[in-house]
């Protein structure tokens, strides 16, 4: 009898083990009860300008947090477009295991194209669904050349593929697009930059003749400066527009970026050496950037440099005086005149009121100029007119009528 009952205890203990390793074999990650929704924390801007001449720059950059799936493991994260919103069908734009992804003016412009149906011929009109032109307020047609794309981002815990893998999916982000034509009848609107921190001459006073970088005439995305910072150490970032905060410019991870795409202010950079010139060299599009000191010794340090041309007086009178320009007390390399009404003409710089030192380029409102080179268009209007001796480059900053 008890051998009987030994055998069968034994049996059972076998069925039970051998349940358990079935369970085992067949266990299943279970998704946690709440997933925290992912949030996007970079502002998106009112209208986005595509043209196909600035295809590689940067669109937007999405940024966003990390959400708590309460377990410990790899997250990766797509950027999903919709056409509709609803995303039922939606395309992956791109992946990525970082918290951001950017997104460039092609890639933009194909979905809008291919996907959304939209064209940059300003002779195509939006039509309804029987084919008759959609009409505006005032009863005229529609351009088919604007419209809004659907983006969201999609967090997945561990790999997608698995039919029980648990995601996180952020608010859907609505971006309002507008193809320019190629006619140059739209034109991206260009941007300067302005030096703003304890390194540089305003300090932290973003209204305080703040000076203006060069924006590169061939590549409007591209931005260099040459010039005196502070350093041991000391910080300065970058300002679209004196007398505001927003956008900023600085580093994020290395990158440099904007508050605009960010949605926070970025770091700033740092001058880690002593005071002394540095090159700066910044993009816009792809944020690349580079820092570097530069060898000031040997360069002539000039008593006055003046502007002069037709562009100052409205006639050729103006080609026989100078109008003397203020030399900065923090870089003596530095000359700059603020509130200047200039008319249509031309300008060129020269040293000691004299042509034996002059410089010129041909392009406006910023450039590399050369000894003896080309006049400055000019076009009538208010100005801040900067001039670097020590880099030979100018930079005229529009005012606001």
């Amino acid at each position: 009898m008890k051998n009987k009952i030994l055998i069968l205890t034994i049996i059972c203990l076998g069925l039970f083990g051998l349940k358990s390793c079935t369970d085992d074999d067949n266990f299943r990650f279970q998704t946690p009860a709440e997933v925290e929704q992912l949030t996007i924390t970079n502002s998106l801007l009112g209208e986005y300008l595509l043209s196909t001449q600035t295809f590689p720059n940067v669109a937007e950059r999405f940024t966003w947090e990390t959400p708590d799936f309460g377990v410990q493991s790899n997250i990766s994260y797509d950027l999903e477009y919709s056409v509709d919103g609803t995303f039922e069908n939606p395309i992956v734009v791109g992946s990525t295991t970082e918290t951001q992804l950017s997104i460039t003016v092609e890639q933009l412009w194909n979905l809008a194209t291919t996907e959304l149906g939209l064209d940059n011929d300003p002779e195509t009109n939006l039509v309804d669904e029987n084919g008759d032109p959609v009409l505006d307020e005032a009863g005229n047609p529609i351009p088919n050349d604007a419209g809004e794309m659907f983006f969201r981002v999609v967090g997945n815990l561990g790999t997608n593929e698995a039919d029980n893998s648990p995601n996180s999916i952020s608010d859907v982000q609505i971006v309002f697009v507008r193809l320019l034509s190629n006619d140059g009848g739209g034109d991206v609107p260009l941007i300067d930059l302005f030096l703003v921190g304890n390194a540089t001459a305003a300090g932290w006073d973003n209204n305080n003749n703040n000076t203006p970088i060069i924006r590169d005439p061939e590549n409007p995305d591209v931005y260099t400066f040459t010039g005196k910072f502070s350093g041991n150490p000391n910080e300065f970032k970058l300002l679209e527009e004196r007398g505001a905060w927003q956008p900023q410019w600085g580093l994020d991870n290395g990158v440099f970026s904007s508050s605009d795409d960010l949605g926070f202010d970025p770091g700033s950079f740092v001058v880690s050496g002593s005071e002394g010139y540095y090159s700066l060299t910044v993009n816009t599009a792809d944020g690349t950037s580079e820092f570097i000191p530069f060898d000031e010794t040997g360069s002539t340090t000039f008593a006055t440099i003046g502007i002069i041309g037709s562009a100052t007086t409205g006639d050729d009178t103006g080609w026989s005086a100078d109008m003397d320009m203020t030399q900065s007390s923090f870089d003596p390399h530095l000359w700059y005149m603020t509130g200047l009404e200039l008319f249509d003409g031309e300008a060129k710089f020269r040293a000691d009121n004299d042509w034996a030192v002059n410089w010129g380029s041909n392009t406006e409102l910023t450039g590399f100029a050369s000894q003896d080179g080309p006049n400055i268009p000019v076009a009538a209007g208010t100005y801040d007119v900067w001039f670097n001796d020590l880099s030979e480059t100018y930079v005229f900053v529009r005012l606001e009528e």
